[in-house]
């Protein structure tokens, strides 16, 4: 695995929603989805490590993308920031 992971965010229609595109390969297989943070905290061992994270509503999780919901308070930049640096704890 590299030790540089990258995430290119891309923003659509919905301000509180934000893809997150990245080097890594987060799932293997059917891609996850969590509606809110209690689904997350049943889920796989990366998406209860995500919910962790302060802000975060929802998730999916496929291929090397995460589609992240946050609540509405949370900024980007900050809820951003914290998922890179939970995904280097992770992989890393």
């Amino acid at each position: 695995m590299s030790e540089y992971i990258s995430i290119d965010p891309e923003y659509g229609d919905d301000p509180n929603e934000v893809y997150l595109h990245t080097n890594l390969r987060l799932v293997q297989g059917e891609p996850e989805s969590y509606a809110n943070r209690e689904e997350g905290d049943l889920g796989s061992p990366l998406a209860q490590t995500l919910f962790g994270i302060d802000g975060l509503e929802a998730l999916q999780i496929s291929g090397g993308m995460l589609t992240v919901r946050r609540a509405a308070e949370t900024e980007w930049h900050t809820l951003i920031d914290e998922i890179s640096m939970a995904l280097k704890d992770f992989y890393l």
